[in-house]
């Protein structure tokens, strides 16, 4: 994805959902913040879920939702991160209603791998990976 003349001046917010659907989050921040300000996490989910997550996949975010859903954060992050421009990623028509309330541009996690050439995760891979950690010898 091309942040073309507003490079640096656009903050980004990921749903958990969205992130969790990437082959590897941490590559797509690194790779958002060539050319976004701030990039980070919203999610209605609980707080550790959030950091759970990106500790794992080493995702080193700019904010998060904390303990608020993800409107309020939207409606937060706004606020306190001041560019020209602010996107939402997410996956569903509740995501893209919530950017609509909150003022924020949405774009389809679909959309935006496609023009970034994100890779999305393969179900087949992850099943695969869960089997290999299954042992038969453990109680």
């Amino acid at each position: 994805m091309d942040g073309g003349s507003d490079s640096g001046e656009m903050t980004l917010a990921f749903e958990l959902d969205a992130l969790e659907t990437l082959a590897s989050p941490n590559v797509v921040f690194n790779d958002a913040r060539q050319w976004t300000k701030y990039v980070g996490v919203v999610s209605e989910k609980p707080t550790y879920v959030v950091t759970n997550f990106t500790r794992k996949h080493r995702v080193r975010q700019d904010f998060f939702s904390g303990p608020r859903g993800v409107a309020e954060s939207l409606e937060n992050v706004a606020d306190q991160f001041d560019t020209d421009r602010h996107v939402f990623i997410g996956t569903s028509e509740d995501d893209e209603e919530i950017a609509k309330e909150t003022g924020w541009e949405y774009l389809p996690l679909q959309q935006a791998a496609e023009a970034a050439e994100w890779e999305l995760a393969d179900d087949e891979s992850d099943e695969e990976f869960f089997e290999a950690e299954t042992r038969d010898d453990w109680p």
